[in-house]
């Protein structure tokens, strides 16, 4: 393996990864995603990748058993989006799709937009056939998201969001509405932030790398609508967030020709004004 990261340890359990799945004839084709494709990786980075298993296998495959090759399981279980989730003896993470090797190589290739390899051969650990390899590359070029109509679907987003917010709040919900705000609408500011700004690498966690991605004037925005789970703070920073969404989106309607409900706008605002 030529590629070495900033996390030697990270480094290492890939090459025993590939290593075991080369030995594992059940094991059609192996493929990294995540940080270490990217050249993110450090010593926090997970170890993420689909694991795919002849068809004929899947239903046997013990796939803990197998990443215990790997190194010694604290934890392996299912989690709530059918991922297995592991977490090893020296308390790095990893994520495996385990995957009908058929249908699960057909279906790389649709990822693309979503999905970036710029070393697809690198992030191939093992493939079998070729067609992973072959699926792979389709990968390799960096794609950013349409500008016109993904702007258009986060300005409406953010306006129907925020108004739930507002009634939300208005009921005296505090501690939903601030899970509202930091779990639902903040992911989507800042997608239609990298948008404005033309920083899409991360835009499926748009909060990762934000201090270095973002410029400072944002930062101080996206800081702005953050509050511990007390009214007045959630009150404060749910109208510190609208006010960032109605800039962005403003930016973005001048820059592309969106439509905007003004009317809609300044009714979710007024809510947000009132007291429960």
């Amino acid at each position: 393996m030529s590629h070495r990261s900033a996390s030697p340890v990270l480094d290492d359990r890939i090459a025993r990864l590939r290593e075991i799945a080369r030995a594992e004839p059940r094991l059609e084709g192996v493929l990294l995603y995540g940080s270490w494709t990217l050249g993110e990786a450090d010593a926090h980075s997970d170890i993420e990748a689909y694991l795919y298993v002849r068809d004929e296998h899947l239903d046997t495959f013990d796939a803990p058993a197998f990443l215990a090759r790997l190194a010694p399981l604290e934890l392996a279980y299912t989690n709530m989006y059918g991922i297995l989730a592991v977490v090893f003896d020296d308390l790095m993470r990893g994520e495996f799709h385990i995957t009908a090797a058929g249908p699960g190589i057909d279906e790389v290739p649709s990822w693309e937009g979503m999905v970036h390899l710029p070393r697809p051969e690198a992030a191939v650990l093992l493939d079998r056939t070729g067609r992973l390899t072959r699926a792979a590359r389709r990968l390799a070029a960096f794609r950013p998201p349409e500008p016109v109509t993904t702007a258009q679907r986060l300005t409406d987003e953010l306006a129907n969001w925020t108004l739930m917010l507002a009634h939300v709040l208005n009921r005296g919900e505090i501690a939903r509405a601030h899970a509202l705000l930091h779990s639902v609408i903040a992911p989507q500011q800042l997608q239609l932030c990298r948008l404005l700004r033309g920083s899409t690498a991360h835009w499926l966690t748009p909060s990762r790398a934000l201090e270095q991605d973002l410029p400072a004037s944002d930062q101080d925005r996206y800081t702005a609508t953050t509050s511990a789970a007390r009214g007045p703070e959630v009150r404060t920073a749910a109208r510190n967030s609208w006010s960032w969404s109605r800039d962005l989106s403003a930016e973005a309607a001048a820059r592309w020709s969106l439509r905007l409900p003004e009317k809609l706008h300044e009714q979710i605002s007024d809510l947000l004004a009132a007291r429960a």
